[in-house]
């Protein structure tokens, strides 16, 4: 496993070695397949330090409370976004490469901008710096 990586100012991207489960739920999150997202990172979430457990914790928040929307699970949907969003307060302004404020932001406009049961404005997230490469999508097996 990487080493955990320090809150606040982004070091140089050679010193950033980001854990491939991180960026395996970042492919799944950012292709739109938040139930494969909550599926990798609750993997990585199961072995990571605890200084990173609260941080993976939302992110698999996150990624269910969209997968609850676009099912139109209103209710689940508000639930985890709310809770996620609490979870990931202590990390700000960045960690791990994510600036969390507009990681939120799109977050709150994917859900103003469309109904439960639809999915506009989906987020996206990016990483500063960016990864040295990005995984192959993984194949996750569905039960």
């Amino acid at each position: 496993m990487s080493q955990p990586l320090e809150s606040g100012p982004s070091p140089a991207a050679s010193s950033f070695d980001y854990d491939e489960r991180y960026l395996a739920g970042i492919v799944c999150f950012n292709r739109g397949d938040y139930f494969d997202a909550h599926e990798v990172w609750e993997v990585f979430w199961m072995d990571c330090s605890a200084a990173d457990r609260r941080f993976i914790q939302s992110l698999i928040q996150a990624a269910v409370s969209l997968y609850h929307w676009a099912n139109g699970n209103r209710a689940g949907a508000d639930r985890l976004f709310h809770s996620g969003r609490r979870y990931m307060e202590p990390y700000r302004p960045r960690y791990h490469g994510l600036d969390i404020d507009r990681f939120w932001s799109q977050m709150e406009t994917a859900r103003a901008s469309s109904e439960p049961g639809g999915m506009v404005n989906a987020p996206s997230i990016a990483l500063e710096p960016p990864p040295a490469h990005w995984p192959a999508p993984p194949e996750v097996p569905h039960e």
